[in-house]
């Protein structure tokens, strides 16, 4: 199986179509879709001396039988509101990156691509529009019924799922419930027998406080809400263990006995994984009917148009949303 791809470019200010088009320099083993403003992208390729033969993509177009051929792109064109300088956000633009998504996200859900790849977007800008957004994995899931999204960092064999996202660290306790874990965790281990092939997941599931609670003396939210959430998953037949204090989780001789590691919130999860490998390391929205795969940096509005941007986490985005799709297949 080759499949197909639908590769958003993002935040048309930020480094997204240049990291699209330097991605398309390389050998991928997938069809390569990529929805952008076309004459952006050729912009951009022209600014900065990337050699591209771009071709215009359709909906309908029968599917080949080769992978991407290094050194070309197939555009499918939607037009931007306002031209796009490199590192100068418009809220203009809002409406065209969330244009790209739903695009993505049509396709994907109707058959015509095989997973998504992001580029980043700006947050920040989009609200700035008057548009509520909290990121890409909140609005996928919205715009997939309302599916429980999990966020999942892969870098090589290291796995950080999430159990709350973008929440003040002020809000974490109260969002964290027995259900909530529950059921993310249960989402998580299935995807990781789905999606990664894994028969028996094991998760290690950290706690919320410094050394766990160090027994109800340094918060109850171990005892209270995340042992007995661990008791229940392991009542369900789930292979969960902890709670873990987060600061001795990560130790490479306790990660060997885990396939993931379930993390309260995200500054507690992303530091570890973006240190053990920031260039290769890959956010994927578990829980949705489909497979979206993205780079774990941001729009890096003071490297956009230099041609300084590393493509090394897209590309990696690019080869785990392959694998992952083949494996669904």
């Amino acid at each position: 199986m080759i499949p197909r791809l639908a590769l958003t470019s993002g935040e048309p200010a930020g480094v997204g179509p240049e990291l699209c088009l330097a991605l398309a320099q390389r050998e991928l083993p997938c069809e390569l879709v990529c929805l952008a403003d076309a004459t952006l992208l050729a912009a951009r390729a022209q600014q900065l001396h990337l050699p591209l033969t771009f071709s215009s993509y359709a909906a309908g177009e029968p599917r080949r039988s080769a992978p991407h051929a290094p050194g070309t792109l197939r555009v499918a064109h939607l037009p931007l509101a306002a031209a796009s300088i490199p590192g100068r956000l418009d809220p203009r633009n809002a409406p065209y990156v969330l244009a790209l998504l739903e695009r993505a996200v049509d396709g994907a859900r109707g058959g015509e691509f095989d997973a998504i790849v992001t580029a980043p977007v700006h947050k920040g800008v989009i609200n700035d529009a008057g548009i509520a957004f909290t990121g890409h994995t909140e609005y996928l899931a919205r715009r997939c019924g309302g599916a429980r999204p999990v966020m999942l960092l892969v870098a090589d064999e290291l796995r950080v799922a999430l159990a709350t996202t973008h929440l003040p660290l002020k809000d974490v306790s109260a969002a964290l419930t027995i259900e909530s874990l529950c059921e993310t965790a249960t989402i998580l281990a299935r995807e990781l027998t789905r999606s990664f092939g894994i028969a028996a997941p094991r998760l290690a599931v950290c706690g919320l406080n410094p050394h766990a609670g160090e027994g109800g003396h340094l918060g109850r939210e171990e005892l209270d809400v995340i042992a007995p959430a661990i008791a229940r998953l392991r009542s369900a037949g789930i292979d969960a263990r902890g709670p873990l204090p987060a600061d001795t989780a990560f130790v490479p001789q306790v990660l060997r006995g885990f396939d993931a590691v379930l993390a309260m919130y995200h500054d507690q999860g992303l530091p570890v994984i973006k240190h053990a490998g920031f260039e290769r390391t890959v956010n994927v929205t578990l829980g949705l009917p489909l497979v979206r795969t993205s780079p774990d940096h941001g729009t890096a509005l003071d490297l956009a148009g230099t041609g300084r941007a590393d493509p090394s986490s897209l590309a990696a985005a690019v080869q785990l949303a392959s694998r992952l799709a083949r494996q669904r297949h």
